[in-house]
């Protein structure tokens, strides 16, 4: 399957970190139209969301561990869900170096929404796989994405 090119160097759509990337990138661009546009988000918002909404109250340090995302990108996004009154920050009581984040009332009603909106998207994307592919599919990613 490796080819090359006709200068003789490796293909990149070869490279199946670079394809997987590309994939993961088309997807993401497609279920981003949805949260961008109703809620004006940016990706790592609606990921922080999503962290929140699942496991209820993190830390900041929390999100970045499990999300893998750097810590700049999370403050930029925990201050953004703050001003759009989505989360609300409380010093931790145990270590008062560290804030506990939670979702507001309409910051669960958003992750519902979302939560709701990526389970249709990922049917969607189901239907397109048999049932054998999504098992490789599914199976594999878990392996790479080390979850």
């Amino acid at each position: 399957m490796n080819k090359q090119t006709n200068s003789g160097s490796y293909d990149l759509s070869d490279f199946l970190p670079y394809l997987m990337t590309q994939a993961a990138d088309q997807l993401s661009m497609e279920f981003q139209t949805y949260y961008r546009e109703k809620y004006k988000m940016l990706r790592t918002e609606w990921r922080v969301v999503f962290h929140l909404g699942t496991f209820s109250e993190l830390t900041a340090k929390d999100i970045c561990e499990r999300a893998r995302i750097h810590k700049t990108k999370v403050s930029r996004a925990v201050s953004a869900l703050d001003e759009k009154g989505y989360l609300t920050r409380k010093i931790d009581t145990n270590d008062r170096r560290h804030t506990v984040l939670h979702l507001t009332k309409a910051g669960e009603e958003v992750f519902v929404d979302l939560r709701d909106a990526a389970m249709g998207f990922d049917a969607k994307l189901r239907e397109e796989l048999s049932d054998e592919d999504f098992e490789v599919l599914h199976r594999l990613l878990l392996k790479y994405a080390k979850l």
